[in-house]
């Protein structure tokens, strides 16, 4: 969005420096316009916010190559063999995503929300997951582009949620590799305005494309009680609500239940669809 000028030079600085990669380095500027850029890098201006979803679907769009690496403006990549050494997973023909580490940069814990896994004690365990961090990570082209990319009218929260049911129902393998260690500050998601309507929208959302119908009850009734264990005030809970009501009056996009194959896939890697 061209509010963090200061972050985007250092994250755009430490992508130019990745040693052993091929770059096309594509910077969206959703709703702005991007001056002052680092020879190497092209962009795409686009004149309205489009949100986050789908400012990425627009940048993988536009960009060359065979791995699509999204990466937040306020990330940075500590080392200059980040990406080759993610890279690696992708020899393996049936691995779509490999997400990496998130570590905020002066020491502050990292947000559950990071870590693709139950237990995030240590960063997690490496290995086969069934959902992955947004922030940054690196998506093979073929299977991004197969199941059709980002939701991008979900604006922001849980598109990562979806595009992993999707392409795990798909048959894809989603990697995480907590050696491999990227920086990022360590904010809480709620500092954003929409966090509260969107966060709950977007989860009907998802359960409504992509969970068998004896499934949906279930999950949402998890996160209607998880909610409402986390959040204390009656503002946000207000809100809350209002965007669970919304994510059933609005149309979510394109249905494709996933398979209940899936469902015991999921339920077997420890992430079953109801948490």
């Amino acid at each position: 969005m061209g509010d963090r000028p200061q972050e985007l030079a250092a994250s755009l600085a430490t992508l130019l420096a990745q040693q052993d990669v091929d770059l096309d380095i594509v910077l969206v500027g959703n709703g702005w316009v991007p001056s002052g850029v680092p020879e190497g890098v092209r962009t795409v201006h686009l004149e309205e916010n489009v949100g986050i979803p789908e400012g990425r679907n627009v940048g993988a769009a536009a960009a060359r190559g065979e791995l699509l690496f999204f990466y937040d403006d306020d990330a940075r990549l500590p080392t200059t063999d980040v990406l080759s050494r993610l890279a690696t997973a992708f020899r393996d023909a049936s691995v779509a995503v490999v997400q990496p580490r998130g570590a905020d940069p002066d020491g502050r814990p990292a947000p559950r929300r990071w870590v693709p896994r139950l237990r995030a004690a240590g960063g997690g365990a490496p290995g086969e997951v069934v959902v992955f961090w947004e922030g940054v990570c690196l998506i093979r082209r073929a299977a991004f582009d197969a199941v059709g990319g980002w939701p991008g009218h979900f604006w922001y929260g849980h598109e990562g949620i979806d595009l992993a049911f999707r392409l795990v129902d798909a048959g894809w393998t989603l990697h995480y590799s907590p050696d491999v260690v990227v920086h990022h500050p360590a904010t809480q998601a709620a500092r954003h305005a929409v966090f509260y309507r969107m966060n709950a929208r977007n989860r009907v959302w998802v359960a409504r494309r992509n969970l068998p119908a004896p499934l949906i009850p279930v999950y949402l009734g998890v996160w209607v009680a998880a909610t409402l264990a986390r959040v204390h005030r009656a503002e946000p809970l207000k809100v809350w609500f209002t965007g669970f009501a919304e994510g059933w009056r609005t149309d979510p996009g394109a249905r494709r239940p996933m398979s209940w194959g899936t469902v015991w896939r999921l339920t077997r890697t420890g992430r079953p669809p109801v948490v």
